[in-house]
């Protein structure tokens, strides 16, 4: 529920807060307008408690300049950062929509060819920010916002890694990230890694898929237990109409041990894209056609008759086209000629006797 700010403080004198849009247990989120550049942005304000921390400052300004140089279509972009009236802030780009958290609340189950999509679209985001070097921490429905085109985009990588640095031993009594959602290490303390965030994306395709979170309990203490410990329940039993193969990857991204997942988001993405498809997320290469092959065959004793006969043939026509093209009027006068020439023989033999026998 949203609501408006009474007397519209400015931050930092840029930044004017103009509507409440969520609030959490770390920080308010509002709507304001940035006075310089004339735009409106999402502005998070932290609780008083992390602000007095010096230590927490400087890790959440590192973990901001981190978040800032992130640049996807699936990740909130990070604009800016500050500190005004010991509030510690962080500015973002505005997204209209909502969080995937009440998407679910009000949709319910999703269909299979529904929620593929916006999984990976998630799967987009984080992948690129792994490949990065960067663990978002806090992988939750509430931190991703879905736009009414159905884009989705992944938010608060900043916050959610500095305050996942309050406690940077490797073990640690306090977990990171929201209870339901976080991974078995995480839920022992331990430090997150990309495959803790595709455990907690396995979680949210399975409350997506199923209307039911995949372990739930009455206290954060019990809950981490079960991460740990529980296997989750199938999620072909709550939802039949789920594939065979898409519950065996879920089941393989929600195992207790990180090694037997999928080590990525991006590799999670690719497994998944069998069902579905984010446009233009997994580009396939274009079909080519493969060249006709000739292929050639020993000649047997009719193929090199038949090859005879036609060159026979060929002689044959060949032979009468030039008979046909002979020049028969020329042959025809050089009879007549020969005829003529042949007839007087008689008549000089006469004579040549004639004088003869006068000698």
């Amino acid at each position: 529920m949203t609501s408006p700010i009474a007397t519209n403080p400015v931050l930092s004198n840029r930044y004017q807060l103009l509507q409440t849009l969520g609030s959490g247990g770390t920080a308010v989120v509002y709507r304001a307008r940035d006075l310089m550049l004339e735009r409106q942005v999402a502005i998070k304000v932290l609780r008083p408690d992390f602000t007095r921390d010096e230590s927490f400052r400087e890790r959440f300004r590192q973990e901001a300049k981190s978040a800032a140089n992130i640049t996807h279509p699936n990740i909130v972009t990070v604009h800016d950062f500050g500190l005004d009236h010991d509030r510690l802030f962080i500015v973002m780009e505005y997204v209209p929509g909502t969080d995937l958290k009440t998407v679910i609340r009000q949709h319910g189950p999703f269909q299979v060819e529904d929620s593929i999509p916006l999984i990976l679209q998630a799967c987009a985001g984080l992948g690129y920010a792994h490949r990065s070097g960067i663990v978002h921490c806090d992988v939750k429905p509430h931190n991703m916002l879905v736009t009414p085109e159905g884009q989705l985009k992944v938010t608060d990588f900043g916050i959610a890694r500095a305050l996942a640095g309050i406690h940077p031993d490797e073990k640690s009594e306090v977990v990171w990230g929201s209870p339901q959602y976080f991974s078995p290490e995480q839920a022992s303390g331990g430090a997150p890694s990309p495959a803790s965030d595709v455990y907690s994306l396995g979680v949210v395709l399975y409350e997506m898929l199923t209307g039911k979170l995949p372990l739930n309990a009455e206290t954060a203490t019990e809950l981490a237990r079960m991460h740990r410990d529980v296997p989750p329940v199938p999620p072909r039993k709550v939802n039949p109409s789920i594939p065979v193969d898409l519950e065996r990857i879920l089941l393989k991204v929600l195992s207790k041990e990180p090694s037997a997942r999928y080590r990525t988001a991006d590799q999670f993405g690719q497994m998944l894209s069998t069902f579905g498809r984010a446009p233009d997320l997994i580009p396939k290469p274009a079909p080519v056609e493969a060249a006709p092959i000739e292929v050639s065959r020993p000649k047997t004793v009719k193929q090199k008759s038949a090859r005879r006969d036609e060159s026979f043939e060929e002689h044959i026509n060949e032979l009468l086209e030039e008979f046909i093209n002979i020049d028969w009027i020329t042959i025809g006068l050089g009879l007549l000629a020969f005829i003529a020439v042949g007839g007087l023989f008689p008549y000089w033999s006469y004579i040549f006797s004639f004088l003869s026998s006068i000698q």
